[in-house]
């Protein structure tokens, strides 16, 4: 009897393997011809694919609804003259996988990659669709494969030792950046966009001239294609506002009379940076006109600095009719002798991060690798302009040091976001027909912001009973606003925005 109860358990075992009844229903295969699959999508879609470019992975799921499984005898895609695919599953990679097996009520991803090769003609996107096949126990079935492909012209640690102007016939993308040599000017075409890679920035040594001679007629639009853009390289929508996937565009010391004009500069980790740390003379300068600065981060990868839309090191800024806006860290920074002249410029600095820094910051003296560097007073002229955002205390200025400069600092008809340059003294901003955090209360200063959002984005344009309405001072040399409207010759508007009564 004592040998009878583990007898029993080696009977119960065997019987439990070798009786096929007791193997799970699931892993059962079936071999119906109805059990069919599901997808997830009935369209695998590629946003523009730049030509020889490999694309992030697509995922699709595939669905057996069954109670047993099935043996998908072969996933393919059906490969056609200038595009290639490449199919991943279960950490299998091809064009082709065979007898791939889903358990009952389970499901498979799939994971899809598009490269599309170049074509003779086509500059602008053309379509490639495909089928990605699933064969299961005699049944055909396919999900379409749709991509956008479009020629590009490629930068590659590109050294430009020439004069060369970049054409707008095609985009440019670039990888592990390009730098433009001392001497040498780079001239970019209106209309031109520019695709820039994680980590990869515009080095100008020599002089960047970029739109310098569009002429619009009339009104644009913020989506005129006249207007030269610069971006990162994903394409994807969800991609389409998101900080600091590419670097910016760098001036170094021996940079001259650089231009850029109706121009948008987005999701970087700087904009513009003059890098001219020992203060080389003359100053490197940027002209700035009628341009665009969104979505900008903190910077790292080896610099010591934070990010910021327009960041100067011993550099001169001139602008006008600018829009700076989801900033980080900084809108604007200037130390060490910078000049910053800002003319009918906005910055509604709202970001979604929990931000802590000014949107403009002055200061004497910068640190260089851990060691200080001589000071040298910055200097800031500010007329009919707007400094706001949702800093969480409330401060968008900060002058440190400033009463050593408070001379330099020439603020005027602004609208200003400050309690520190309320109070008395040489920094106080309550004059020169400024207005310091005005009450929004009914009269909101701009259209559409995070904290009131009307209508379909974002816009910082000037509310109907906006406080900055008529409220500049005019300025004979510029007579439009950023969107090329004439503004009041007597009574226009601050900020970068003329209104325009509906």
């Amino acid at each position: 009897m004592r040998f009878l109860l583990p007898l029993l358990l080696v009977l119960s075992a065997l019987v439990t393997v070798l009786l096929p009844g007791c193997e799970p229903k699931e892993d059962l295969l079936t071999t119906d011809s109805s059990a069919r699959l599901e997808f997830s999508l009935d369209t695998v879609k590629f946003d523009t694919v730049f030509v020889s470019v490999g694309t992030v992975s697509k995922r699709l799921w595939v669905y057996n609804r069954n109670a047993r499984a099935v043996r998908v005898s072969e996933i393919s895609l059906q490969s056609q003259p200038g595009v290639t695919y490449s199919l991943l599953v279960n950490g299998d990679a091809g064009l082709t996988l065979r007898d791939v097996e889903i358990r009952g009520r389970d499901s498979l991803l799939v994971l899809v990659r598009a490269t599309i090769d170049p074509t003779p003609t086509d500059t602008k996107p053309f379509l490639v669709v495909d089928d990605l096949r699933f064969r299961t126990n005699g049944n055909d079935q396919a999900v379409k494969v749709l991509s956008y492909g479009q020629n590009a012209y490629f930068h590659n640690a590109e050294r430009i030792e020439r004069n060369t102007t970049w054409k707008a016939d095609k985009p440019h993308v670039v990888y592990n950046s390009v730098v433009v040599d001392s001497a040498v000017t780079l001239t970019i075409e209106a209309g031109a966009r520019i695709y820039s890679h994680a980590g990869s920035f515009l080095v100008v040594r020599g002089q960047l001239l970029c739109n310098p001679t569009y002429q619009p007629t009339g009104e644009i639009k913020p989506d005129d294609r006249n207007i030269v853009r610069f971006l990162g390289d994903r394409r994807e929508a969800f991609y389409r506002e998101i900080p600091g996937q590419w670097g910016g565009l760098e001036f170094d010391a021996s940079s001259h009379d650089n231009v850029v004009r109706f121009t948008e500069i987005k999701n970087s980790a700087f904009g513009l940076l003059i890098f001219n740390p020992f203060n080389r003379q003359p100053h490197p300068g940027v002209r700035v006109e009628n341009t665009e600065f969104r979505n900008v981060s903190s910077l790292n990868g080896g610099y010591f600095l934070e990010g910021a839309a327009l960041l100067g090191i011993s550099g001169d800024f001139r602008v006008q009719n600018t829009l700076i806006t989801n900033c980080e860290q900084y809108a604007v920074f200037g130390v060490q002798g910078s000049q910053l002249q800002l003319d009918y410029c906005t910055i509604a600095n709202y970001t979604q991060s929990n931000r802590d820094k000014p949107s403009v910051l002055l200061a004497a003296a910068i640190e260089i690798n851990g060691e200080q560097q001589p000071p040298v007073a910055p200097a800031l002229t500010l007329r009919n302009s707007i400094v706001w955002g949702n800093m969480r205390e409330g401060e968008e200025l900060k002058f440190v040091d400033g009463e050593q400069y408070a001379a330099a600092i020439n603020i005027r008809n602004s609208v200003l976001r400050t309690k520190e340059y309320e109070r008395p003294g040489p920094l106080n901003q309550q004059r020169n027909g400024n207005l310091l955090n005005p009450a929004e209360g009914p009269n909101y200063l701009f259209k559409s912001t995070p904290g009131r959002f009307r209508g379909k984005a974002l816009d910082f344009q000037l509310d109907t009973l906006s406080p900055a309405s008529n409220q500049a001072l005019p300025l004979p040399a510029i007579t439009t606003d950023l969107l090329n409207r004439p503004r009041n010759p007597t009574t226009p508007d601050i900020g970068a925005y003329e209104r325009v009564n509906q």
